[in-house]
């Protein structure tokens, strides 16, 4: 199965507050807020919703298409996706602009307040999907994740114009878009990748209700947090019914970094199905990836061991299910 991923490439700076956020907002204030936290630590990583999605399929033996737009400082994160098992062939270079830039705050209670800028990112728009999937002999799916908002759909129309399988993913973006582009953005998607809240968010400014969703998508995806993940389609064998299928996810040993944990679910559950496995066996990988990473400092940084992973994974969905999974994970 060829897969390509197209979003944000950047870099994280990451940093933490000891203190509460709320404790620092003042109720009748809120109208003019002017805060400075004093952080404790600083992580510079890398990062970027594509590379981080990238980096999680190749730790499971894939190698994705990595798609979207960096500055000339990509060179030594290049190199890092290239060791990784990511092709990195298709993504452009601004001549002009750094790569893109996230700066995120997170407190106790890991709740995070962040800022994004845009740099390379903006040229996004100028890539072309067709001589991606050319060069690599046809695309099985192109996942669209948070990018350049123009980028997000052109790509989405050209695979619908080509016939590419496409997932879409719009997360961040999502606040920032009207209701018009979001329906473009996610109408034909074979499979929609959201949280909650977003779900919700797409409901409200698109005017579409759930069921309506689901018929312009085929497979909702909707991540609960540490409630695992909700996946909805229609029954085909029930007028107007919807599947529905709730996977749980691990116990993590520690909580010590929630940036990156949606976008490793993600990996794994595109590896899975890569793999050939159901979607019930799909998102327990994308459970088991996601745990790993909010165990880390870091959106790249943990470490995929093939024996703790598939220990860890029987623990939660049994062996049966770790027995699967391990005629597909490379050592």
């Amino acid at each position: 199965m060829r897969v390509a991923v197209a979003g944000s490439i950047a870099t994280d700076h990451l940093m933490s507050f000891p203190g509460r956020f709320a404790e620092q907002l003042v109720a009748e204030q809120l109208h003019t807020v002017s805060l400075s936290f004093l952080v404790d630590s600083l992580e510079i990583r890398r990062g970027g919703v594509a590379p981080n999605i990238c980096f999680g399929m190749g730790a499971l033996g894939l190698r994705p298409v990595l798609v979207g737009s960096a500055g000339e400082d990509f060179g030594e994160y290049r190199s890092w996706l290239e060791r990784n098992n990511v092709d990195c062939e298709s993504v452009r270079i601004s001549e002009l602009l750094h790569t893109a830039r996230f700066v995120c705050t997170t407190d106790a209670d890991h709740n995070q307040i962040a800022s994004f800028y845009t740099g390379a990112m903006a040229e996004a728009r100028l890539i072309e999907i067709g001589p991606v999937a050319e060069r690599v002999g046809g695309l099985d799916l192109l996942l669209i994740g948070a990018d350049d908002p123009e980028a997000m759909l052109r790509h989405t129309e050209e695979c619908r114009e080509r016939g590419i399988p496409f997932a879409a993913d719009p997360s961040q973006q999502l606040a920032r878009m009207p209701g018009e582009d979001i329906k473009r953005l996610i109408d034909g998607a074979r499979y929609l990748f959201t949280n909650e809240y977003e779900s919700a968010l797409i409901e409200q400014k698109t005017g579409w209700d759930a069921a309506e969703i689901l018929r312009h998508v085929g497979t909702r995806v909707t991540t609960l947090g540490s409630q695992g993940v909700r996946i909805t389609r229609l029954d085909p064998d029930a007028d107007g019914g919807v599947q529905v299928l709730k996977v749980p996810t691990p116990k993590e040993e520690t909580k010590a970094d929630p940036t990156g944990v949606g976008d490793a679910f993600r990996a794994g559950f595109i590896a899975g199905l890569s793999w050939g496995a159901g979607e019930e066996r799909a998102a327990q990988v994308g459970c088991m990836l996601a745990t790993l990473v909010i165990e880390t400092v870091g959106t790249q940084e943990y470490d995929l061991r093939r024996g703790h992973f598939l220990e860890r994974f029987a623990i939660a969905y049994g062996d049966d299910a770790a027995m699967e999974v391990s005629r597909h994970l490379t050592a």
